[in-house]
């Protein structure tokens, strides 16, 4: 039993993934602050919104877990998410990855308009 007991923390391949680029995004924009190197800092923060990006594809992608507690046998972070083609229930990154899966499937698609008449010029 680990020091915060029986509980599934959530350690997955984004979280790992996104958390290590964004340490190592910030500590390249801390050394390039302290040295007071521009381009540096600009980079550092970069890394830091690629840990972001990166981190919200590879939850779109299966890598990442679900709200709520999971059931044990998925608690290793190198299980992949089977359900996360379709998008996460009430998730905002799967909300904002648009439509999936079954959801795009069900999704309403616009009529297509019919064009409008030419007007005859009589002449």
């Amino acid at each position: 039993m680990s020091a915060h007991g029986h509980v599934d923390l959530g350690h997955t391949v984004a979280g790992w993934t996104g958390t290590t680029l964004a340490l190592l995004g910030f500590a390249g924009a801390g050394v390039a602050f302290c040295t007071a190197w521009l381009p540096g800092i600009v980079i550092g923060l970069g890394v830091v919104a690629l840990a972001g990006l990166t981190t919200w594809l590879l939850h779109l992608a299966g890598w990442g877990k679900p709200s709520g507690p999971r059931p044990q046998a998925d608690w290793d972070w190198r299980v992949r998410d089977t359900v996360a083609h379709s998008g996460h229930a009430g998730c905002l990154g799967c909300r904002a990855g648009g439509p999936r899966g079954a959801a795009a499937a069900a999704a309403p698609r616009p009529r297509p308009v019919a064009p409008l008449p030419v007007a005859d010029s009589g002449a």
